[in-house]
């Protein structure tokens, strides 16, 4: 990858007027950073994210580029359950939160001009592997099924706080088709666990797990 042009992002979440996932955000930009061979920034980001601490609720957007850290602030997204299309762009390997994003622009736009909410992406080989910003799960039986990181899908900060929660998760290869009449929902740092209404234009399932689970999700201070 050339290292000109682009940089590294975390997206956090203010919850309570806490930043409660910002070691290990801290810790994976670290790891890109130095898997990448990028450099470090100059500042203290710890410094930088602080102040927004205390603000409620909000989303953090750190961006590392070429050395120098920035930080912006915005609203959160909406949380409703929301309506999606499988996008006919292909995911691509993405397993550093990267600024270079096509394909989930593309899946993003698409879904825009289908009236969905948003965008699950499959791999060029047709496997699940990601929505444009989030992580997906799913119920079937006992067992919570998500796909796997040797897709090249993002290792999320909230793919890792769910896969925490659960006694069982199976990551692995699965078609579309396996997802049909199953229980979804969607989760990252910044939403949390949010159910999914439905999946081209195919209601989905409410499984009361995925409540208990987002009751969950958010560590205590």
């Amino acid at each position: 990858m050339d290292q000109a042009g682009y940089g590294l992002v975390e997206t956090m979440r203010v919850h309570d007027g806490r930043i409660p996932f910002l070691e290990r955000h801290l810790a994976r930009l670290g790891r890109s950073l130095g898997e990448l061979g990028l450099p470090k920034p100059s500042q203290d980001v710890v410094a930088l994210v602080q102040p927004f601490a205390g603000t409620g609720e909000a989303v953090l957007r750190l961006e590392v580029r070429d050395g120098r850290a920035s930080v912006t602030v915005r609203e959160l997204p909406l949380l409703e359950p929301p309506t999606l299309i499988t996008a006919s762009e292909p995911h691509q390997s993405y397993p550093h939160k990267t600024t270079e994003r096509d394909c989930f622009s593309d899946a993003g736009r698409e879904a825009e001009v289908a009236e969905a909410d948003d965008a699950l992406l499959l791999t060029p080989e047709g496997w699940v592997a990601e929505g444009t910003v989030w992580t997906v799960f799913w119920w079937d039986r006992d067992a919570l099924r998500t796909p796997a990181l040797d897709l090249g899908i993002l290792p999320g900060v909230g793919r890792t706080r769910v896969l925490e929660l659960v006694q069982r998760a199976d990551q692995g290869r699965y078609r579309k088709q396996a997802l049909a009449g199953k229980s979804l929902f969607l989760t990252n740092a910044v939403r949390g666990i949010v159910p999914i209404a439905s999946l081209d234009g195919v209601p989905v399932p409410v499984d009361s797990r995925t409540a208990e689970l987002a009751r969950r999700f958010w560590p205590d201070a």
